[in-house]
């Protein structure tokens, strides 16, 4: 199963993070599981998490839940979304809520679900209404909501995936972008639903790809302040088919082409430098939910989209403008209970919570912090 070498990497990556701060509750939130392809990569996704079960450095994460969306026969349901929760054995006190009974229910053993997880009590699971999609065409875009209770401290956990940008185009037409305002409504439906009078109101986190982009137009702007633009329109529709952004001298060398699925600036180095603060001004799509959602201070580099080529990893591929499109947002109530930030990391945080002391066995009343260094120099065979 393993032997896949973007699947080994993952695992390794993952299991690395795990030893280097060996956190008490771990939640990760996949989205396209089973990727592009995923009628013939879904079984890859079962044996991956069984690998993970199975290694060493999970053995104290004696209790697990696993709810992976596979079923995709079913368009009106399908969102190729993948929620796993590892619990440590010194965690006691751990309960999950049944959402059919509306009870919490005392967390044992390890369990997988996957395939008509409509049917799974303990968890909520909503693909967005049809008229929220673009044109109005099913994608795998939905959210999977659980909750949980350590001690008497209870908080939801939401997995989400919104809309993406499907043409470069059409979002640096208008600003902000017709694409922010479908993910505005989409995760408006997200927090109504969360929040709305059927279950008892908790602290909520909120992770997973939103899709957020920068605003095309106005980062166009700033990098192409000086430059012509050229536009290249089909011969048979008119439509725009190309932006070409030349620099006025320097022999109109060309600084950026903008394409449907093509960001190709000159210098892509600048949205590294100083892990990317100069764009962060471009960064708007949450200002309206910003008496619902907060967020800790984001100081790593935008976080999609990467290239997908093991050798160039630290390069973004030059089919959108890079943005912070992986989030970890929480409630006011959620971040009040933040006592610590040990870490912040793209679509990665480790904090300390304030909760009781009865929440950990009697062997962790220590409050012991994991230091945030690099993870252990383990080989891959090692870490599973």
């Amino acid at each position: 199963c393993l032997e896949n070498s973007v699947l080994l990497r993952k695992a390794v990556s993952f299991l690395f993070t795990v030893q280097s701060h060996r956190p008490h509750f771990i939640a990760v939130h996949c989205q396209e599981v089973g990727g592009k392809n995923y009628e013939a990569s879904m079984s890859h996704v079962d044996c991956f998490v069984k690998e993970l079960l199975s290694s060493d450095a999970m053995k104290e994460y004696n209790r697990v839940r696993v709810y992976l969306d596979e079923n995709y026969k079913s368009q009106e349901h399908f969102t190729a979304l993948g929620s796993c929760y590892f619990l440590h054995e010194s965690l006691k006190n751990i309960q999950q809520f049944d959402f059919k009974a509306k009870k919490f229910k005392k967390v044992v053993g390890k369990e997988i679900y996957s395939d008509t997880l409509e049917s799974t009590p303990m968890l909520e699971k909503e693909k967005f209404p049809q008229d929220y999609f673009p044109e109005c065409k099913w994608s795998r875009k939905g959210f999977i909501r659980t909750r949980w209770a350590l001690a008497d401290c209870a908080f939801d956990l939401v997995n989400i995936h919104l809309f993406h940008d499907a043409s470069n185009i059409l979002a640096w037409e208008k600003s902000p972008s017709v694409y922010s305002g479908t993910r505005q409504k989409a995760l408006g439906f997200v927090l109504d639903r969360i929040t709305d009078q059927r279950f008892e109101k908790v602290p909520y986190f909120v992770f997973g790809d939103f899709n957020f982009r920068l605003d095309t137009r106005q980062v166009v702007e700033s990098l192409c302040s000086t430059a012509t633009m050229q536009t290249v329109r089909l011969g048979d529709t008119n439509e725009v088919d190309k932006l070409i952004f030349r620099e006025s001298e320097n022999d109109r060398k060309v600084v950026l082409q903008l394409e449907k699925k093509l960001f190709n600036y000159i210098n892509q180095d600048v949205f590294r430098e100083n892990n990317g603060t100069l764009f962060l001004q471009f960064d708007s799509e949450l200002s309206c939910f910003k008496e619902r959602l907060h967020e800790l201070e984001i100081s790593f580099p935008p976080s999609y989209p990467y290239s997908e080529d093991s050798s160039q990893g630290k390069q973004y591929m030059n089919t959108r403008c890079p943005a912070w499109c992986d989030r970890v947002l929480m409630s006011a109530t959620a971040k009040d209970l933040v006592l610590k930030v040990i870490d912040h990391h793209p679509v990665t945080v480790y904090i300390d919570l304030v909760l009781p002391l009865s929440a950990l066995s009697q062997s962790q009343h220590s409050g012991r912090t994991q230091s945030c260094g690099p993870p252990p120099c383990l080989n891959p065979e090692e870490a599973l």
